[in-house]
């Protein structure tokens, strides 16, 4: 750190992203991306001609790519936004939408990024606790004056509210407004994205990253009120207009033209996740149910770190995190069926030398 940073700054805490290492000798379980490639709509769409054009600045507005969203989920093109990945939207509704007077809440036990952008803003947040089996109590967030950032399905944990129960916290908190966070809502859970035509205090949050299999492209994109969506659009054509790419761009039109291949390959990986929770439930472990592409699971028998490490040294990548709370299960992000058969093997194997 140097002497130059603001003091604001200096006790920031960084969002701290999973292990990608460098070489190909592990199974990566571990940041949930998707086990299978972009379809090739995409990699046709990411040609020689429109490398060739990089020349050229894309278009700010995004517009092709907004008219592609817009159809495939039944809004308009004013009620969409997309910017360089999930996690900049979600930066700019802490930015936009919380500070002062408006505190943020979000659950205890979710995705990382929110207390990082909480404090770089400069905002007040309460971390609400999940209650014993990990679900979220839906009335922790009835009539606060507060932005509500909720992941559903939540992360770590893999559990997702009933859109009934969304409904009741965008309704009664018809000041401020409700994020919810939907990275993985393509794998089991319900999309609210029906309801901003009904409340115009909701942000609906997704990502090309999971479902879509373009984690590297970083390409997010919401839905909202043509309001939000406009401060949203002030915000970003106040820092960088250009944020989203050509190629990507392109590669974005692509995927959501071909999302019959994209869902069938979610439908795959729900498959999976079952085979998988059954292989270890048998095993004696506790396994959080999920609507999302990873498993929250704990050994009876033996610490996290510790089935962290011995997995690793078999070859495979999964998630801890530091809270205390949950210190004790890993994540596990769902891979082919081939990746799951070995690492139960190599899971089993842990079992027998334990």
């Amino acid at each position: 750190m140097s002497k130059f940073l603001r003091e604001r700054y200096r006790k920031l805490e960084s969002y701290v992203p999973g292990e990608q290492p460098k070489d190909r000798t592990f199974v990566k379980l571990n940041t949930n991306e998707s086990p299978y490639p972009p379809g090739t709509a995409v990699l046709d769409a990411v040609s020689r001609q429109e490398t060739a054009a990089l020349r050229l600045y894309p278009d700010p507005e995004c517009g092709a790519l907004k008219d592609s969203l817009a159809k495939l989920y039944g809004v308009k093109r004013a009620n969409v936004f997309v910017a360089n990945g999930s996690d900049d939207i979600l930066n700019f509704a802490f930015m936009a939408f919380a500070g002062g007077r408006t505190k943020a809440m979000f659950p205890e036990i979710s995705y990382g990024f929110y207390p990082v952008f909480a404090r770089l803003h400069g905002v007040e947040f309460e971390a609400v606790p999940l209650q014993e089996d990990f679900s979220l109590n839906p009335e922790d967030y009835v009539c606060k004056n507060s932005l509500i950032v909720i992941a559903n399905p939540n992360a770590p944990t893999g559990k997702a509210l009933d859109l009934c129960e969304i409904e009741k916290i965008v309704r009664t908190n018809r000041d401020n407004v409700v994020l919810i966070d939907e990275a993985y809502v393509d794998f089991g859970a319900q999309s609210c994205v029906e309801l901003i035509h009904k409340y115009d205090n909701l942000l609906v949050v997704q990502t090309f990253s999971k479902s879509r299999s373009m984690a590297g492209a970083r390409l997010g994109f919401a839905f909202s009120s043509e309001g939000i969506i406009s401060d949203l659009e002030k915000l970003k054509f106040s820092t960088n207009p250009y944020s989203i790419n050509r190629l990507t761009m392109a590669a974005g039109i692509a995927a959501v033209e071909e999302n019959d291949y994209y869902m069938e390959n979610c439908r795959k990986i729900m498959d999976t996740r079952e085979y998988t929770a059954a292989g270890l439930r048998q095993m004696g472990f506790a396994v959080v149910p999920s609507s999302a592409n990873f498993l929250f699971v704990r050994s009876r028998i033996m610490s996290g770190e510790e089935l962290q490490t011995k997995l690793r040294e078999k070859g495979y990548l999964v998630r801890r995190f530091s809270n205390e709370k949950i210190a004790d299960y890993n994540r596990v992000t769902i891979g082919t069926r081939e990746d799951m058969e070995g690492f139960l093997q190599a899971v089993s194997e842990i079992m027998e030398e334990r």
